[in-house]
């Protein structure tokens, strides 16, 4: 088996799977793979930003520490339109509506655009505010506020590809995303260096001996850099690049969901349901990014040793939960095709199984980070303190990553069947009122173990409010498409035929 059978193999478009008919591992599975590997790219994203310019200036490196969060938040408030659009366009498919989904899609599109341009007018205009309320450093904040305002300005750029992907994820296709994705990441690892450094005394030259190179393209261009703003043009420029193939490949609609021009107008009615589908999903992300920011408020109360080891710690989960991260969005999926085909039972055994397989594989992960916990731990710390305290808090959580899983994966099933202020209720619950208030407090009495023992109580309570809450089957009422192909989008004027 050649390399192109083996990848075409393990990812499959949606014309080589069912997901509302047949079996439920491998659809779930093949959905979940392309999510995986696009979220890894994501991760390198972030790190190519981080390596550059961490070999700039240390101004920079801690700058872009402290952007992240803002753009965070940024995106969190916009979330909710991709969550709304991808679950519409999976309940559309899955009722056989092909109209409706494109029709869905084309308004979801509409409304990124809306909604993406406002918040990078308001992101541009109030950054010098928000690094004030931070305290950020006289040093560091004109880099903050150079890397954000170039954010800003290209906000539509990196949320509208990541509406692209949500759509064509709704429609069953996550492949198509994942090679656009990879190509985004490798334009904005070559670009990086060069926009950041220009061509005087680059490292990208250096290290691959074109210093002869270097110094010709210096004398031709003249050009030196731009620091970390050029690390902002990097990223939001790759993303520009991405989001317009992902939109020729959308009008075309050769591949997944098809967006119409003539639909993209944008209408108040849908702009409801986005804002009931979407909102809580928004509010979700908002409250998810503040209650990590609040903890950091109480891990700051300790040495820099046990700081050092919460990064550690939470770099290591962000890894470990990728599946459960791929696995809900895929849940999420096969939910809203499923209750669109009316198949509600099989919706239901698509959350029980996805969660059972994420207990299952999440519990050996954790009890093999349990056993490599102090290795793992010193991969990043050459400090024993650091490393000390990076094993116990890996230990003591290690054994509660399945109840992670659980959540993810009965979640992803509530976003699908347009149950959305459930799932975020659950993640507040699970980091607003059990995890925070628990470090806060038993941190007192037990002083560092308090803050890691919040984690694996926290977990265990988020997977078991998730299944139980999931179990009285309340999603199962009111649903999208139980009353009515979503009786609140609109059909056009014309209703579009297979051959538009």
């Amino acid at each position: 088996m050649g390399l192109r059978e083996s990848v075409d193999s393990l990812f499959r478009g949606p014309e080589g799977m069912d997901l509302t008919s047949g079996g439920i591992g491998w659809p779930l599975f093949y959905l979940s793979l392309p999510i995986i590997v696009q979220n890894l790219f994501q991760v390198l994203y972030n790190l190519a930003d981080t390596f550059w310019l961490g070999r700039h200036s240390t101004e920079a490196l801690s700058a872009i520490t402290f952007a992240f969060p803002i753009v965070f938040l940024m995106i969190s408030l916009a979330l909710g339109v991709s969550v709304a659009g991808s679950v519409l366009v999976a309940q559309h498919v899955g009722a056989g509506n092909e109209g409706r989904a494109a029709y869905a899609a084309s308004q979801t599109m509409a409304y990124a655009a809306v909604i993406s341009i406002v918040l990078g007018v308001l992101g541009y205009a109030f950054v010098d505010d928000v690094t004030a309320l931070m305290g950020v450093n006289a040093s560091v904040e004109p880099l903050v506020v150079e890397y954000m305002r170039v954010y800003a300005i290209g906000l539509f750029a990196v949320f509208g590809f990541a509406v692209f992907m949500a759509l064509m994820r709704g429609y069953g296709d996550t492949v198509t995303p994942m090679y656009v994705m990879a190509g985004s990441v490798v334009l904005n690892i070559v670009f990086d260096p060069i926009l950041i450094f220009g061509f005087e005394a680059n490292p990208l030259f250096g290290a691959f001996g074109l210093d002869g190179l270097e110094a010709a393209a210096l004398a031709a261009t003249g050009f030196t850099g731009w620091g970390i703003g050029g690390a902002a043009i990097a990223t939001v420029g790759s993303r520009a690049l991405a989001l317009v193939v992902g939109l020729v490949i959308m009008f075309r609609g050769n591949h997944g969901v098809q967006i119409r021009l003539s639909e993209m107008l944008p209408d108040r009615s849908f702009g409801r349901t986005i804002v009931e589908i979407g909102l809580p999903a928004s509010v979700e992300g908002a409250a998810r990014s503040l209650s990590i920011t609040l903890l950091l408020v109480v891990v700051a109360t300790f040495p820099n040793a046990v700081s050092g080891a919460y990064g550690i710690g939470t770099r290591v989960f962000s890894v470990i939960f990728l599946p459960a991260l791929a696995v809900s969005q895929g849940i999420e999926t096969m939910t809203g095709q499923n209750i669109g085909a009316d198949a509600v039972e099989r919706a239901a055994e698509t959350n029980h199984f996805g969660a059972r397989a994420m207990l299952v594989l999440l519990t050996v992960g954790g009890g093999l980070i349990m056993l490599a916990a102090g290795p793992i731990a010193s991969i990043f710390s050459p400090d024993p303190a650091v490393v000390d305290h990076s094993t116990t808090f890996l230990r003591v959580t290690g054994l509660t990553f399945g109840f992670i899983g659980v959540m993810r994966a009965y979640t992803g099933g509530f976003r699908g069947a347009g149950h959305t202020m459930v799932a975020a209720v659950i993640s507040l619950v699970t980091l607003g009122f059990v995890r925070l208030p628990v470090a806060w407090i038993a941190s007192g009495p037990l002083g560092v173990m308090g803050l890691w023992i919040a984690f694996p109580i926290s977990n265990i309570v988020g997977g078991v409010v998730a299944y139980c809450w999931f179990k009285r089957g309340t999603w199962r009422d009111g649903t999208l498409t139980q009353s009515g192909p979503t009786p609140d989008v609109p059909a056009p004027d014309a209703q579009p035929t297979d051959d538009d």
